[in-house]
This record gives C-alpha cells, sequence and structure tokens, in this order.
C-alpha cells in the first residue's frame, strides 16, 4: 500500500507547525496508510509567484500529493472571505489538480499551540516548572487580540530564565517545539475554525 502524500502550502515558514495537528486530524478521519507530510518551501525560488493562484500551482508541482492543505491566517478577515480567496485561487490553478483544503486560523495560528499548558513547558526547556502561567480559555482563543505575542511570553515565562537568559530564549524554537510534546490535538476541535466546513 502506498503512503497517503499531503503538502501544506502557508504563510511562512513558522506555519509548518500545522503538520502534526494535520497529521493528527488525517489519523481521526481513518487514513491508515502511512502518511508523508511535506511543506511547500518556496523561499528558495529566486522569484516566488505573489498571486495564491500561482503559489498553489509551484506547490503541486514541485511537492505532488493526495491532498493539499492551503493555510492563510484571517488576521482580522472574515473567515469566509479568506476561505473564498483560497477556493478562487484553486479554480484558477493551472497545475494539475489535488483535493484541497482550506485551512484558516481565525487570528493566526499561534492561537492554535495554547492549548496545552504542559506542552509548552516542555517545549520551554523546563517541564517540571512551576511558575504561573495564565493560560487563556479555549472558548477564547481565536478572539485573542495576538496571540503569537502572548505563546511567547507563555514560553519565557515557563523557561523560568531570567535577565540576559530569558531575553536571548529563541521562543520561535519553543513554539515549533510544542506540537512535539502535544499528543492530542483534540480541544482544538471546539474552536470554530476546526467546525467550519472545508
Amino acid at each position: 500500500m502506498s503512503d497517503f502524500r499531503f503538502t501544506l502550502l502557508s504563510d511562512g515558514s513558522s506555519d509548518q507547525v500545522l503538520s502534526p495537528i494535520l497529521v493528527w486530524l488525517l489519523r481521526r478521519q481513518n487514513v491508515t496508510r502511512a502518511i508523508q507530510p511535506a511543506w511547500a518551501d518556496l523561499r528558495w525560488l529566486r522569484r516566488p509567484p505573489a498571486d495564491l493562484s500561482g503559489r498553489i500551482d509551484l506547490a503541486l508541482g514541485l511537492y505532488p500529493c493526495d491532498l493539499l492543505f492551503v493555510h492563510r491566517d484571517a488576521e482580522g478577515a472574515p473567515l469566509a472571505a479568506r476561505r473564498a480567496e483560497i477556493l478562487g485561487a484553486l479554480s484558477d490553478c493551472t497545475e494539475g489538480s489535488a483535493p484541497a483544503v482550506c485551512i484558516v486560523p481565525v487570528r493566526m495560528q499561534e492561537a492554535w499551540l495554547l492549548f496545552n499548558e504542559t506542552a509548552i513547558r516542555r517545549a520551554a526547556g523546563n517541564p517540571s516548572g512551576n511558575q504561573p502561567l495564565t493560560m487563556p480559555r479555549m472558548r477564547d482563543l481565536e478572539a485573542l487580540p495576538d496571540p503569537k505575542t502572548l505563546l511567547h511570553e507563555l514560553l519565557r515565562d515557563a523557561s523560568g530564565l531570567h535577565g540576559r537568559r530569558r531575553s536571548r530564549f529563541s521562543v520561535q524554537t519553543g513554539a515549533r517545539r510544542i506540537v512535539e510534546f502535544a499528543e492530542d490535538f483534540s480541544p482544538l476541535l471546539e474552536l470554530p475554525a476546526f467546525q467550519s466546513p472545508r
């Protein structure tokens, strides 16, 4: 039986953290084949296309797949508008096709990393830390005005570091590691973005 290949086309390189969540979701949808994720890295191209349909065409050409995930943060735009933007770009593509799923966090993907305090502590390198972390409630995650800043502050707090060591702590690395320590993403199913039709 061949592997199940999916490609994630995202807004930026930090959005690669979505891949483990997508693998988990595919397992929930009873995909039993070995899953081979790929992130469509177009940064190495001399002149990557600026428009979404051109980026989708390149992703499909360079990273052939059984399923394409197209990520766009809503960033203040209505979820339906971002979804329509992705669907419109998909209809304009010329490079073959693959079934596609829209991924639209209501604010930005960092909100989806704020659900697991234990994973945040482990990603910060201090799993036994007892520094108080003010975690947002699940129902508030997609209404947070700046989830990225909050996530970075929680990681710094969870690290237990102070002074210069705290300021040098790599919050980007910590954010990427959160998904490595979260085994169950089911709390995210409560969020509107996960309940929206794709």
